[in-house]
């Protein structure tokens, strides 16, 4: 039966037949066959979803095999799996490739063949981001809209620089949205976090653009970076992303790279993180306010405490903290 909360969904159950009952209400059209003979079939599946990221979180007590035909209320994502035991594979033709073994597994619902779980007792976490996030990191690092499939490399071995690097922030994104996690209370770290692997996975995994990195983007001058400034002092609340800050300036998000590193000697995302630092701090010193430093952290898209502790003594030489104790013994 499924148990539901504005952003958590949860569906258990001890038969295939139920799964496939359960699954097809909630994903679509759901085909699925097990692989072997079966008995009892105990299996969960745990999603919690904010606005253009979902974790499902799943365990199925036998292996099988599924497949899910894209409607035109389908949404279409790119999955990243990470299994905690077991694996999974995806086919294309006669081509399949697998999480598992050291390995993650990249790819865009609307092209496998079939999904195949392997293994007993297989529990698995998958990382949905919505494509639009794709298609919007492509538009601003390539200078040009995606038509058809990105052609994505869909296996990564997680002890490359890479892999380790991906790895761990989708990781730090499933800790932060499991279980009730901070990241479903806070917007402008989901936005942040959703951005970044978004970037990394278009700039650091092949796929059939990947030598338009080289290409030069367009020149950019000081008001543009300035044009990038002004929109985010005035929206440093909202959860805005370089691809929007980009837009505002009206440069490419390459060019806004290129022009920040120029005329700031820092990148676009540096900036914002100071501005958000700076207006976390003006909270803190604030004697009237009782906010914890936490919700204070959270509140400016800071979704990792310890980091932001370290991010703020570097920059102003104490402890947040140490800040609104200082503010709160004032006897003024």
């Amino acid at each position: 039966m499924p148990e539901n909360s504005p952003s958590q969904f949860s569906f258990r159950g001890s038969s295939f037949d139920g799964m496939i009952e359960a699954l097809g209400g909630a994903f679509g059209t759901f085909r699925a066959e097990p692989i072997g003979r079966i008995g009892d079939f105990d299996w969960e599946i745990d999603l919690a979803a904010c606005d253009n990221a979902v974790l499902i979180s799943g365990y199925h007590q036998n292996e099988f095999q599924f497949s899910i035909a894209p409607t035109s209320e389908t949404a279409q994502y790119l999955s990243i799996v990470i299994p905690r035991s077991g694996g999974m594979a995806v086919t294309y033709g006669d081509r399949t490739a697998e999480a598992g073994g050291g390995k993650l597994l990249l790819y865009n619902n609307f092209e496998p063949d079939r999904v195949i779980m392997h293994g007993q007792s297989n529990v698995i976490d998958e990382l949905l981001l919505n494509w639009s996030v794709i298609l919007q990191a492509v538009s601003q690092t390539f200078e040009v809209p995606l038509s058809g499939s990105l052609d994505l490399l869909p296996e990564l071995e997680l002890a490359t620089p890479t892999g380790q690097m991906i790895g761990d922030l989708v990781s730090t994104m499933m800790s932060g949205l499991r279980d009730n996690g901070a990241l479903l209370r806070s917007p402008i770290a989901m936005t942040y976090l959703t951005q970044a692997l978004a970037d990394l996975v278009v700039r650091q995994i092949p796929h059939r653009l990947s030598h338009l990195l080289d290409k030069t983007p367009c020149s950019i001058a000081p008001r543009h970076v300035r044009r990038a400034i002004e929109y985010m002092q005035a929206n440093i609340d909202q959860p805005i992303t370089m691809p929007m800050v980009a837009e505002a300036a009206g440069v490419s998000g390459r060019a806004l790279q290129l022009g920040f590193r120029a005329f700031r000697e820092t990148t676009p995302v540096a900036y914002l993180m100071m501005l958000r630092l700076r207006a976390a701090r003006q909270d803190l010193l604030d004697p009237d306010s009782n906010q914890s430093v936490r919700k204070v952290c959270l509140k400016w898209g800071f979704s990792h405490f310890g980091r932001f502790a370290i991010a703020y003594k570097a920059t102003y030489g104490e402890k947040p903290s140490d800040t609104r104790k200082r503010v709160n013994r004032s006897p003024f």
